[in-house]
């Protein structure tokens, strides 16, 4: 998958530390070595918050307190297999700690080599905008970009939360859920296929939130404009996302 997505022109490669508890990263690491690809040709980012999962993390191992914003840093780079991070977010806002800790910390990370931007993802625009105001007042390096889910029903941050930080940060944006969970594919108009991911066992809380009957009947009215433009109800859906100058990249899964 990565190879085919690589030859096709896709040069930018998300993971974190909490997917499948750190094994996301080991299999994308194991890719990179094996096609020994230019690195200057392709971008990599990591995820820092939640730690790698389960229910007896120490405090120490998760959130965006110096100790763990380091650490993982150092674990992400050892799982991929690379010497710098292109971007590392801020998976999460963090309730318990400084912002200027985790501000110190991100740019201490880019002075040491170690990551080259660093940025956040699902924040308010306040805290986007806090992280700058401490950035400005110790002369720091500020957040560059964030990562928000985007699609034809979330709309909200993009549109409207956010246009001010385009403005005044020149935010990027690599959004996420262009396609709702596939709900916007339009495969789900008559049922759940057998092997989806809304019908794989431990993905009940998904498929509630995302296969209610509103959507699903705005999907279907979507799928017939998109038959007569002569398109897809998934590349509509993605067409939109490009439309908005906004969007720096989308990401697939």
């Amino acid at each position: 998958l990565m190879k085919t997505a690589y030859n096709a022109g896709v040069n930018f490669f998300d993971n974190a530390e909490v997917y499948a508890l750190g094994e996301s990263e080991r299999v994308m690491g194991k890719v990179l070595k094996k096609m020994k690809w230019d690195r200057s040709t392709y971008s990599v980012s990591s995820k820092v918050y939640f730690g790698r999962g389960g229910k007896d993390q120490m405090p120490t191992q998760k959130g965006l307190n110096r100790k763990h914003v380091v650490e993982a840093c150092e674990e992400a780079l050892k799982r991929l297999q690379v010497d710098y991070l292109d971007l590392f977010f801020c998976h999460r806002p963090d309730k318990e700690t400084p912002m200027s800790e985790t501000v110190w910390t991100m740019h201490n990370l880019i002075q040491q080599g170690k990551i080259l931007y660093w940025g956040t993802s699902e924040w308010s625009a306040q805290e986007y905008t806090e992280a700058h105001a401490v950035a400005e007042r110790y002369n720091l390096i500020g957040p560059t970009m964030e990562q928000p889910q985007y699609n034809m029903f979330h709309r909200q941050k993009m549109e409207v939360e956010y246009s001010q930080l385009f403005k005044n940060y020149g935010m990027g944006t690599t959004i996420w859920s262009p396609l709702a969970s596939g709900v916007l594919t339009g495969k789900y108009n008559d049922g759940i296929p057998k092997g989806t991911r809304l019908g794989i066992k431990g993905f009940e809380w998904l498929k509630e939130n995302a296969l209610t009957d509103e959507r699903l009947d705005k999907v279907r009215s979507l799928a017939a404009m998109a038959e007569e433009l002569g398109t897809t109800m998934p590349k509509l859906a993605i067409a939109r996302t490009v439309k908005n100058p906004n969007v720096s990249t989308r990401i697939l899964g």
